[in-house]
């Protein structure tokens, strides 16, 4: 069963919130975080990014760079940009993009549910980039950013929602970049934080939506917390890190395109061929077309959008990676005809977000930078659920989800 607990929330005061919020760290690079920062010392992005009060070039992985956060953090609540809460609290933070809203509870998730499973993941991570994150959390003895969980559907914790919901939040502002609303509330009723975490008590597990590398690095540095306090006791703060807690049936998962440099020494129509093979393929000419189903893709190549249906026989509906878009692109196209083996680390391939939709696509194969570009129709958060379920891992560069989380909202100190 989930076990979560409130926790004394670091977070700027009403009238700084819009100067400190940023986006996450890994959606940008230092040159893009130290553009958007500019001449806002107040900017989360010099605790999260703090390269960028180096000369440019200096490497985010450099030990003053990780001890630049620390002070900057420390900065941060010696002016009053940061205050921690009196009192534990749960919190809720509402994203609305294009007209939906969805709502998160913002919690302190058990670091022991983390590694027995009860938190259950669906992407392998690498030890380089959890290091890189561990460093970070063990500087600042906090988790700075959070993590992003779906959890079941459950009606007791969404009536509590909508009930905050219909009342003045504490924050309410429109991001830039993104154009989308944040809005957050203070959850303080004694009744409602039992409530809450009695109903988490109850659901089998959690999953994690995005933020595989913060979720494992969180949880080891608090097992590796734990582990080092000879006087341990279990209800420390430190036993716990910071998520954002969805409904599953609230959250937005976007297609995943894939842009490829050439077609492996084929002529456009031995590719098409070849893709007959597998695929129907339908010309559907020279306007953009989007997949409408699961196991339809659109190709743009030489100018032109293609309809590709996977035929019967080519995917597997029993089994829970087999039966996904994402492993069927690879395994037919990608690896059997265009040879790239390895999404990770294969130089011809770049992935690009839906939310920049297939115009980009279009784009980059007619300024000639790539051949041709593969669309895909977006997973669903059940099919997620279902592989974490059984304890598989999703193939890489799957999932996008939008809106990504603010950062710097609400910070969570590990003592």
């Amino acid at each position: 069963m989930a076990r979560i607990k409130p926790f004394k929330g670091v977070r700027p005061p009403q009238q700084y919130v819009e100067k400190v919020e940023s986006r996450p760290y890994d959606v940008l690079d230092s040159e893009e975080a130290r553009a958007e920062a500019g001449n806002n010392e107040m900017s989360l992005y010099h605790i999260i990014k703090p390269e960028i009060d180096f000369e440019p070039g200096t490497s985010e992985y450099d030990p003053k760079v990780y001890e630049q956060a620390a002070a900057n953090f420390k900065k941060f609540q010696d002016k009053g940009w940061l205050v921690q809460d009196a009192d534990d609290h749960y919190y809720i933070y509402a994203q609305t993009m294009n007209g939906r809203t969805q709502y998160g509870l913002v919690v302190g998730a058990w670091v022991d549910d983390y590694m027995n499973g009860v938190i259950k993941k669906h992407e392998l991570t690498r030890r380089d980039k959890e290091e890189d994150r561990m460093k970070h959390v063990r500087v600042n003895d906090a988790n700075i950013e959070p993590v992003f969980f779906a959890y079941p559907d459950n009606d007791v914790l969404n009536a509590i929602i909508m009930e905050y919901a219909a009342t003045k939040p504490e924050y309410d502002f429109i991001a830039p970049i993104d154009g989308f609303r944040h809005q957050f509330w203070v959850i303080s009723n004694p009744q409602h934080i039992t409530t809450i975490t009695q109903e988490f008590e109850k659901m089998p597990n959690l999953y994690i939506a995005d933020g595989h590398h913060r979720s494992a690095a969180a949880a080891l540095v608090g097992a590796e917390k734990a582990r080092l306090n000879p006087n341990h006791r279990g209800d420390e703060e430190y036993n716990y890190f910071m998520a954002v807690c969805f409904q599953a049936s609230q959250l937005t998962i976007l297609d995943y395109n894939r842009v490829v440099k050439d077609l492996n020494s084929l002529t456009s129509e031995q590719f098409l061929q070849r893709l007959a093979e597998s695929f129907d393929v339908t010309c559907m000419g020279s306007d953009i077309y989007k997949p409408q189903q699961l196991h339809e893709f659109s190709l743009y190549l030489d100018g032109q959008w293609y309809k590709l249906n996977a035929k019967d026989g080519t995917y597997d509906n029993t089994d829970p990676i087999g039966v996904l878009d994402v492993d069927i692109s690879s395994r037919l196209i990608l690896d059997n005809i265009l040879g790239i083996r390895d999404l990770r680390s294969d130089k011809r391939i770049d992935f690009v977000g839906g939310l920049r939709g297939l115009e980009e696509l279009k784009r980059r194969v007619d300024s000639g930078e790539m051949r041709m570009a593969l669309a895909l129709y977006p997973v669903t958060m059940q099919q997620i659920m279902d592989i974490a379920d059984s304890g598989k891992i999703m193939p890489p560069k799957a999932t996008w989800f939008e809106p990504k989380l603010r950062s710097g909202l609400v910070i969570h100190k590990l003592s």
